[in-house]
């Protein structure tokens, strides 16, 4: 069997910079398949975007996509011992996060100059300074029309914010006291929920929404033990 997985790989003690890239590799990890993540070129992506998953031969983009060729081809039930009910409220979940939360990160990161110096500028150090002197603004205002066309970039800071509390208080809602989101065991949108609250946790950008997360004692614990058990690694890196 020959899985490989193309990601951008650990950076700012994230085992990815992209919470879709993490999603994808703990995706991996959740199946128990051997697999391989190997850090790519995403211009070349499909999609120009990662993750991608290599099947023997056969290019998988984008980690919902990977989820379902997983659950087809290899037979795994990410969500076993789930109830209807509940496969709905996690994937419910995963899409609040992956289309609410996401651009508030994504704001806090890209727009928000303090922050942007503190990560995204980096990935542009490979970059001659001449080309990088013109990349770096163009790719930042393709970031900011991308928000604003989602609509969340029309917003003012302060109610990004607002937006991604509301976001993280309701995974910390939905997670209580369990141990994983759905209970004593990791179902397909824990993957989901560890790259998101393992990004907004990151301490590298500072901003109401780092605050916000670390006010939930449950999503830090949550963090720190998937960290711990599945990176370990990277477990206090932060």
């Amino acid at each position: 069997m020959s899985l490989i997985l193309h990601v951008f790989g650990p950076a700012f003690g994230l085992p990815d910079p992209s919470p879709f890239a993490m999603k994808g590799n703990m995706l991996m990890k959740l199946s128990g398949l051997d697999y391989q993540p190997h850090p790519g070129d995403v211009t070349k992506a499909p999609k120009k975007k990662f993750p991608v998953l290599v099947d023997s031969g056969e290019f998988i983009p984008d980690s919902t996509f990977i989820r379902l060729h997983l659950e087809k081809k290899h037979g795994i039930d990410f969500d076993k011992g789930l109830s209807a009910r509940e496969r709905g409220i996690a994937y419910a979940v995963e899409k609040m996060l992956e289309d609410n939360l996401y651009w508030a990160i994504m704001y806090e990161r890209w727009v928000v100059d303090a922050n942007f110096d503190r990560g995204p500028r980096s990935f542009f150090d490979a970059i001659p300074q001449p080309i990088r002197t013109i990349a770096v603004p163009l790719i930042r205002r393709q970031v900011k029309r991308n928000l604003w066309g989602h609509g969340m970039g029309r917003h003012s800071r302060a109610d990004i914010c607002r937006l991604g509390a509301m976001a993280l208080q309701s995974l910390s809602d939905v997670l209580g006291d369990n141990r994983y989101l759905m209970g004593d065991a990791p179902c397909g949108a824990d993957a989901t929920a560890f790259a998101f609250a393992a990004s907004a946790l990151c301490p590298v950008f500072d901003s109401e929404l780092l605050a916000c997360a670390q006010g939930h004692a449950n999503l830090v614990a949550y963090n720190e033990r998937m960290m711990k058990q599945f990176y370990p690694e990277l477990a206090g890196a932060g």
